[in-house]
């Protein structure tokens, strides 16, 4: 730790010129002319200058010179038809992700305005109803309802789940579903 410190200040008074030594900027003086070389620019060159052609390894591709023939257009001919590639694809495959439910419940449903209830399911339970209306998958949410056997009712849904499910008029109270326990 004292050797990384100590390296750090020397490294730091290096990077300052002041502290470290440096000499300051030095006075103007006359400058020695026979230290340059005289050049003629060729604007203002008395005698004119030629330069050599280039090499042909620097010409392009594309250059015009005396044997050069120009084509009118539309003369040109037809481009080739380069037809689209062949693309072979895998064979796609259908089917479905759901899993078989461990076991069905069919009986009565109801609604419930505090979210989604069956008797015997704990909350968390993964579920799939349906009725005559369609099927909707929900969780579990709360207790209920008090099982009865001689009314069959197996679930309690949240209202607007209920009419989906049911397929029935507003004024229904109960509907025949089948519940899938996942």
């Amino acid at each position: 730790m004292v050797a990384g410190a100590a390296l750090t200040a020397a490294l730091a008074l290096g990077a300052l010129p002041g502290i470290a030594g440096s000499a300051g900027p030095t006075p103007a003086s006359a400058v020695d002319p026979s230290a340059f070389q005289s050049i003629q620019v060729p604007a203002f060159a008395a005698a004119e200058l030629a330069a050599a052609p280039l090499d042909s390894g620097y010409a392009s591709a594309g250059t015009i010179d005396a044997e050069t023939t120009f084509i009118e257009a539309g003369s040109a001919p037809p481009a080739p038809r380069i037809g689209r590639p062949r693309v072979s694809l895998p064979a796609s495959y259908s089917g479905s992700a759901l899993k078989p439910p461990r076991y069905k419940l069919t009986g009565y449903g109801t609604f419930y305005a505090n979210g989604t209830t069956a008797m015997r399911l704990p909350r968390g339970t993964t579920i799939i109803v349906c009725g005559a209306g369609g099927c909707l998958e929900r969780i579990i949410t709360d207790y209920g309802p008090i099982y009865d056997p001689s009314k069959n009712r197996i679930i309690d849904l949240d209202t607007p789940d209920f009419f989906t499910v049911c397929g029935c008029p507003w004024y229904a109270g109960t509907t025949w579903v089948t519940v899938s326990v996942y």
